[in-house]
């Protein structure tokens, strides 16, 4: 059967999808599809292999045509996945989750956290500027995460991992806020269930572990900045969205917060939404900014490829999806 694939992936994926005897279409360039090229390439497919990048809507299930039986999102959200759309032409719509991708995305969330709390970024340019002249003892003071308060805002798969680095690692206190418990966590880590407000008044690092949805778009705002410690700090491996950007830069200037560790922005790629009001994201040396890599390891990688071709491949045959994209 015919496979469009939308951008170059892990070799894995590919050598599943061949051998299983498909025959695959790949845009040619290692960039960010065109809408263009995006609609003629589903065109008379009957699968497509879509990245986050990609909007995947009305329009281009209707250029696909009626044969199409399976969007498999490389990623583990698909917030650019129209599901409505997708049930109406009867499309079954899949994701990418994985044990080795939430271990790459929560390792990156610690990295971001350790790397804000240690201030690794500024001592990096500060030696690399050769402007260390010898040990002080206010060189570039930090804190210490040991023993701190760590709040999630989702207890999922992800924040799970991230939660039993903080507690077994650095003996961290641990509250979260979820729709639902997570006895898990509560039982294992001695986690504590809490409201939001709660959660934001008594966390010293505050991280992001929800999908984008509707409910949760600006989640994070100007309400929420004012109600954080201001020696406490964001992170954010979720999605962009989920924090109101000038609400935050906002916060930032005013020193109500302590700093931010930022992998994914409101109005990706754009690192910042407005350049008009003075308050660019890359100006604040208390921002660690990275280009939306938490799960860009090799292993995660490998294994995002072969899920997703591994639900096209399980479609295709007429059984059950692997991994079907659920809210």
């Amino acid at each position: 059967m015919q496979i469009f694939i939308t951008r170059k992936i892990h070799e894995a994926g590919i050598n599943l999808l061949k051998k299983a005897g498909h025959k695959i279409t790949a845009y040619p360039k290692d960039q960010i599809i065109d809408r263009k090229s995006l609609l003629a390439g589903v065109k008379g497919k009957d699968a497509v292999l879509s990245l986050l990048t990609d909007k995947i809507d009305e329009e281009v299930f209707m250029a696909a045509g009626s044969q199409l039986k399976v969007i498999a999102n490389y990623a583990v959200g698909f917030d650019n996945v129209d599901l409505d759309a997708a049930k109406h032409h009867n499309v079954i719509v899949t994701n990418t989750p994985s044990d080795k991708v939430n271990e790459s995305v929560a390792e990156h969330t610690f990295a971001l956290m350790l790397a804000l709390a240690r201030r690794i970024p500024e001592a990096d340019h500060f030696a690399k500027r050769g402007e260390y002249k010898g040990w002080s003892p206010s060189l570039l003071n930090g804190v210490d995460v040991y023993g701190k308060t760590l709040g999630l805002i989702g207890a999922g798969r992800i924040g799970s991992m991230v939660a039993k680095r903080g507690v077994k690692g650095f003996g961290m206190k641990l509250i979260y806020c979820d729709m639902k418990p997570n006895v898990q966590l509560e039982k294992e880590l001695g986690a504590k269930k809490v409201s939001q407000e709660n959660l934001l008044k008594n966390s010293d690092f505050v991280s992001l572990h929800c999908p984008l949805l509707p409910s949760t778009r600006h989640l994070i705002s100007t309400k929420q900045f004012d109600l954080m410690k201001k020696t406490a700090f964001i992170i954010n491996t979720a999605r962009g969205p989920v924090i109101d950007e000038k609400a935050m830069l906002k916060a930032l200037k005013a020193k109500k917060i302590a700093g931010a560790g930022i992998d994914v922005f409101e109005c990706e790629p754009a690192i910042d939404c407005d350049l008009t009001d003075n308050l660019e994201m890359k100006s604040f040396e208390n921002v660690i900014l990275t280009p939306h890599i938490a799960s860009a390891t090799e292993e995660a990688r490998r294994d995002m490829a072969e899920i997703a071709a591994k639900n096209i491949i399980a479609v295709l045959k007429g059984k059950k999806a692997l991994t079907p994209a659920q809210l």
